[in-house]
């Protein structure tokens, strides 16, 4: 069966969260950290990838973005809706499966280098290691590792603008 590249997108409709379901083969796993920064990205860019979806409303891509949308802020800020399009492969089950894996492969890898390239860029403009961190979805640490900074350096940066030390405390429990 042939399908007709426009199709999809002409289905393009907001539905409530609560039509859709997971399929029962998806081999894709996120880590919470992931799906907390894809809340992130859902947050700085709107929402910008539908969820993909047989006539059934089964999911065959994008079970991350649902999953995320059913938690706040999301849910109250979509108000329990989500983007979704239509994919009809009619009887033929194995092109969903199909569909899913290529989805989730074509998305791809990043690279060392290019992403090192990107770290330093936005340092070079002057973003914080924290801005970065959450925007990328990255620990200081792992800013760190692609900065090229020295540790002294990255240190530096990380303390800029900090004044001293905190006053420590002493806890006692009654």
């Amino acid at each position: 069966m042939e399908i007709d590249v426009f199709s999809p997108l002409a289905s393009l409709q907001w539905v409530s969260r609560d039509k859709l379901r997971a399929n029962d083969y998806n081999p894709n796993k996120v880590s919470e950290d992931n799906l907390q920064l894809l809340t992130q990205s859902i947050l700085t860019n709107g929402w910008t990838l539908p969820i993909v979806v047989r006539p059934d409303y089964t999911i065959i891509d994008g079970f991350h973005r649902w999953t995320v949308s059913g938690r706040e802020p999301l849910l109250t800020k979509l108000g329990g809706k989500v983007p979704v399009v239509i994919v009809d492969h009619g009887e033929d089950s194995s092109a969903d499966v199909y569909g899913t894996i290529t989805h989730n492969r074509a998305r791809g890898t990043h690279l060392l280098e290019p992403m090192k390239a990107i770290v330093k860029k936005l340092m070079d403009e002057g973003k914080s290691v924290q801005e970065i961190g959450k925007q990328l979805g990255m620990k200081p640490e792992e800013v760190f590792r692609l900065s090229d900074f020295t540790r002294d350096e990255f240190l530096a940066l990380m303390t800029k603008g900090v004044r001293g030390y905190s006053k420590a405390e002493v806890v006692v429990k009654v």
